[in-house]
């Protein structure tokens, strides 16, 4: 993704931020229509760019996990994108280093989960 790619995609969320605020409803139907043209483009462009990174089986794995779990997989295929980016990934990603960077984030993003029990006090109960 170059400079003006994410520049777009900053134009775009603002632009979603805004209209879900109610300040984006004087929009034209021209507009909203070049907007949703500007997405699949930079959708497409995404997905070309991931074609080329990873291979066929962790592209496939990874469409897998999106249809698990969407938000996971949009964040995978943003750390492998930023890699590209700065040079870090020199070849195809294959499944198993798809399969360690999974790991990797999901050591990251591990949530606790505390329980609390709350018994309730009887009202009518005394204790004298």
């Amino acid at each position: 993704m170059a400079d003006p790619e994410l520049e777009a995609i900053r134009q775009r969320r603002m632009q979603e931020l805004m209209a879900q605020h109610g300040m984006g409803n004087q929009q034209s139907s021209e507009q909203q229509k070049a907007q949703e043209e500007a997405k699949r483009e930079a959708d497409e462009r995404r997905q070309m760019m991931l074609s080329q990174i990873l291979s066929s089986e962790a592209r496939e794995r990874l469409a897998r996990i999106a249809l698990v779990k969407p938000e996971k997989a949009r964040g995978v295929e943003d750390v492998i994108l930023r890699a590209a980016q700065m040079g870090q990934i020199v070849e195809k990603v294959s499944e198993e280093r798809l399969i360690s960077l999974l790991e990797q984030i999901n050591t990251q993003t591990t949530k606790q989960t505390k329980v609390t029990i709350q018994r309730r006090r009887n009202v009518l109960e005394d204790d004298d």
